[in-house]
Parts: structure tokens; C-alpha cells; sequence
């Protein structure tokens, strides 16, 4: 983990309250796809945890949705501004345990880390399938970015406006996987449990406190006792998880 300060070159709309938040700094501390950042907002006496979407030497790509008050203020930042931030926090995805086909399976603000895992996963010799789970045809984003990375990429959406009319358990039914990597909301999670035929890893999303394991306010039960979220996770396997 190091502080930093990053200067914002885009912070940019790109679907229903969620916005792409681009940021040039050094990101040299980054080990893994999965880790995430914290972000301390003026007049917010916490930080506000975000998933690492994508990086390279000298900037840092977020994605955002507009929750509260916090992230509402943070929309409305313009490029030029500066963000004192934590980064290279949690312990990311391990893609040495991939397959060859592995599956990523995206819910809402679940998807952008899926985008650099993909990527490395490429990288690496690998075919991902990418799902992509959404309520609305609104709320759908990054799915061409995937498809140009090559990956075949599948979109649900719960109403039915776009893609399969259903949740990411329905497009994964017919897929063919070695493994999956999944981050997303917890129903989500369970859902994907009952079904899934592979190991797996899971990113969960959890309201922090410090982001670096220090008040043990995201702690979970695992098989092997309780881990941070924050410091331990946010990426837990599929064998310790007790639901």
C-alpha cells in the first residue's frame, strides 16, 4: 500500500449514474488484476474504496457508480483536480489457477475489474468468457471494450431490454469453463455458488472503514477463521467461503 496523488484526466458518464474516472500517477505498486484503490473526498471522513479497472505506467482507469453523497461529489470533479490516494490495497485475483478457459462473471460495479483480469489472462495465452450481468439495457457498460480484447463476452440483463433476458447464471448454464473469477453483489455470489462446476474465486464487495485491515470493520468467516475483506481479500477461493 502507498499514499499517492493522482491527477484526474477524465471523469466521464458512461451509463446509467456510472462514470469513468481516469487518473495520472504512479502506479508502480499495482502486483495484481483485482486489487483496488481508496480515495479520501473532501468533507467525507472515510475513504472511498474502488476496483482497479485497468492501468498501465502512468495512469490508473475506475470505474464508478453515483451511491451517495461521496460519489455524487466525486461525478462532478473536473480534470486538473487532485486525489490523495491509497492504492495497490487487497490481495487481487491469482490467474496462475485460470485454465485455459476460464469464465468472468461481472454484476453491475462488478464488472471493472474483470476488465484487467481479462486482459492479463489474454496476456497470458488464455481464452476467457466474459459475462456481463446488468438490471437495464441503461445500465450496460464495457461490453465492446471486452469484445476488443478479443474475449467472448455474453450480457444479461434482469428485465430483458438487452442481451439474455435473465441474471449470469442463465447465460452460464451453457458455457463450457475450466474455472471462474467473479465480483459482484452477494446474491449474485450465492446464486453463482449452486450452480458453478469448477473452482473458483470470488471479489466481494464490502464497506470499509480503513481499506488496509486495520479496524477489522469487513471481516468474514472462512473455513480457516476471519479474514479482512480489505487486507485478507477481497479476493477469497471458492473452498474456504462459508455461506
Amino acid at each position: 500500500m502507498k499514499q499517492e496523488i493522482f491527477t484526474i484526466l477524465k471523469n466521464q458518464k458512461i451509463a446509467k449514474d456510472i462514470y469513468l474516472l481516469v487518473l495520472s500517477g504512479d502506479t508502480s505498486d499495482i502486483t495484481r488484476p483485482g486489487q483496488f484503490v481508496n480515495i479520501k473526498l473532501e468533507g467525507q471522513y472515510l475513504r472511498r474504496p474502488i476496483s482497479i479497472c485497468d492501468y498501465d505506467d502512468k495512469t490508473l482507469t475506475l470505474i464508478y457508480k453515483v451511491v451517495g453523497v461521496g460519489t455524487e461529489k466525486m461525478s462532478n470533479y473536473q480534470p486538473g483536480k487532485e486525489l490523495d490516494v491509497l492504492i495497490a490495497l487487497g490481495n487481487g485475483f491469482d490467474i496462475s489457477k485460470s485454465g485455459t478457459s476460464p469464465l468472468l462473471i461481472g454484476g453491475g460495479v462488478g464488472v471493472p475489474p474483470m476488465y484487467n483480469l481479462c486482459k492479463k489472462l489474454i496476456e497470458d495465452g488464455k481464452h476467457p468468457i466474459v459475462v456481463l450481468g446488468f438490471n437495464s439495457r441503461e445500465d450496460v457498460f464495457f461490453e465492446e471494450e471486452f469484445k476488443v480484447l478479443g474475449a467472448k463476452t455474453v450480457v444479461t440483463t434482469a428485465d430483458g431490454s438487452y442481451g439474455i433476458h435473465g441474471f449470469v447464471t442463465d447465460a452460464m448454464k451453457d458455457i463450457c469453463y475450466d474455472y471462474f473469477f467473479t465480483c459482484g453483489p452477494e446474491p449474485m455470489f450465492k446464486a453463482i455458488e449452486k450452480i458453478a462446476s469448477t473452482s473458483g474465486q470470488y471479489s466481494f464487495e464490502e464497506r470499509m472503514g480503513c481499506g488496509f485491515g486495520a479496524c477489522m470493520g469487513c471481516s468474514c468467516k472462512t473455513k480457516y477463521g476471519n479474514k479482512r475483506i480489505c487486507k485478507d481479500g477481497p479476493v477469497l477461493e471458492r473452498e474456504e467461503i462459508i455461506w
